[in-house]
Parts: structure tokens; C-alpha cells; sequence
């Protein structure tokens, strides 16, 4: 069931500080005030739709979503994972490249398309905030190349786990490095099997495998501990900057 949720002020917002509002002063958040509304949307929603007009840009405050391509055969692959805080669609683009499903309920922050590039023309902050995210992003894709394309199911799926960690802290406002994490897994073993290009068996007994030895610890199914993190990114490859070793 598609909800309208109430307006909730820009400055008491969960994702201020990592959003696409994150550089905007107090004037232009006024002026963000008066363009947004907020859509709360069941899991499974399509949000956006590979070729399709896109009538608004998003910004997802609660949730989980997967973007995907459909080959003609009907085969999908998952090309990425949006979580709080991560934007939908492009200023100066009104077709979606890409098939954007809700994997949980989501809440959206949403600016109707044509309103929100006039934003970004007269809102520098919003603009370069923007040109920050995308840069981010595109070094993700190129770190997920690897993941895909070199690694073993091992390195897989603690990669993927290692950087779920991280951009969970990062909403948070805090780190990472050494000692424990915990990560919320919001989606399910056979979503995360189809992000990473994996059978849900394969993935299943590589998550066994890292739990007996003691790199991850899974109290329920969609909470995972990591013990040491620093030993977890070990496995997943990468080397003392963060990066893969490739």
C-alpha cells in the first residue's frame, strides 16, 4: 500500500548529514522544504523503471532498494544496493537506465523532476553535493567490477559485507576500522546471492564457513557481528588503504 508520509523538517532528518541536502545553509533548506514531499512505498514497489519516465528524483530516508538490468532473455543481474541517504535518478536525464525495486518498505524524499534541476541550477550546494555522490558512486561500480569479476565466493561475500558495514557506519557517523561491527542485513540470502552473481547455496555455505571461523557471528538472519573487522577485510582481499587487492 502506497502511503503519503508527513513532512518532516530538513534540520531533524536522519539522513541530513549524508544526503544530497547535506552542503545546503538554512536558506536553501527552506527552499527544499517547500519542493519535497514524502511517499512511503511496500517492498517489492518498482521505483523506477529501465527506459521509463521518471516523474520525480528521490532520496531513499528509510529502507532498502536493489538497481538492476534485464537482459532480453529475462536473465536480471543486481548492479547495486541503495540504502538511507542514496539518490534516485539524474538531473538532465528523464529516463531511469535502470529497474529500481524496493526490497523492504522505503520511505522516499522525493522533488519532482523538473523542480529539482532547477534546484541544482540555482542551489550551488545541492550541485556539488550531487557531483560528489556520483564520483562516489562510480568508484563503487569500479570496486564492484572487481568484486564480480576477480574474486573467489569467499572474498564475495565478505567484501560485501565489509562494505555494507561500512556505509551502515557511515550513516551513522561512526567507524569501522578494528574491533566489532554489526551490520543489519536488509535483504534476503537469495537477494544478496543475486548481487553477487552467486547460487543461494554457495552463498549460504560461505557465510557458514565465515561464521565457524569466527569472522562473522549471525545472532538472528538479518544481523551479522564481525568480530574483528580488520580480519574480515582481510579476507575479502584488501589491502591497509581500504582498497582491493587486485
Amino acid at each position: 500500500m502506497v502511503k503519503l508520509s508527513p513532512i518532516v523538517a530538513c534540520g531533524t532528518c536522519p539522513i541530513r548529514h549524508n544526503a544530497v541536502c547535506a552542503k545546503c545553509d538554512a536558506e536553501e533548506l527552506v527552499i527544499l522544504e517547500q519542493a519535497k514531499s514524502y511517499k512511503t512505498l511496500p517492498a517489492g514497489s518498482r521505483l523506477a523503471e529501465a527506459g521509463e519516465t521518471l516523474s520525480y528524483f528521490s532520496t531513499i530516508i528509510e529502507g532498502c532498494a536493489t538497481i538492476s538490468r534485464t537482459l532480453e532473455d529475462g536473465r536480471r543481474q543486481t548492479v547495486g544496493l541503495l540504502l538511507p541517504s542514496d539518490f534516485i535518478g539524474r538531473p538532465g536525464r528523464a529516463t531511469s537506465p535502470f529497474d529500481v525495486e524496493a526490497l523492504t518498505e522505503v520511505k522516499l524524499c522525493r522533488f519532482e523532476r523538473t523542480t529539482f534541476e532547477q534546484l541544482v541550477t540555482d542551489t550551488p550546494h545541492i550541485a556539488t553535493r550531487l557531483l560528489t555522490m556520483t564520483l562516489d558512486e562510480l568508484d563503487a561500480a569500479r570496486d564492484w567490477a572487481v568484486v564480480l569479476g576477480r574474486m573467489t565466493a569467499r572474498e564475495k561475500v565478505a567484501a560485501f559485507l565489509v562494505s555494507l558495514a561500512r556505509r551502515q557506519a557511515g550513516a551513522r557517523g561512526t567507524a569501522t576500522a578494528g574491533g566489532r561491527a554489526v551490520v543489519h542485513l536488509p535483504l534476503s540470502r537469495e537477494a544478496m546471492s543475486d548481487h553477487l552473481g552467486l547460487t543461494i547455496e554457495t552463498t549460504s555455505r560461505q557465510m557458514t564457513a565465515l561464521r565457524k571461523d569466527g569472522l562473522i557471528e549471525t545472532p538472528t538472519k538479518r544481523e551479522i557481528h564481525i568480530p574483528d573487522f580488520d580480519a574480515l577485510a582481510f579476507e575479502a582481499a584488501e589491502d591497509d588503504d581500504g582498497g582491493p587487492i587486485v
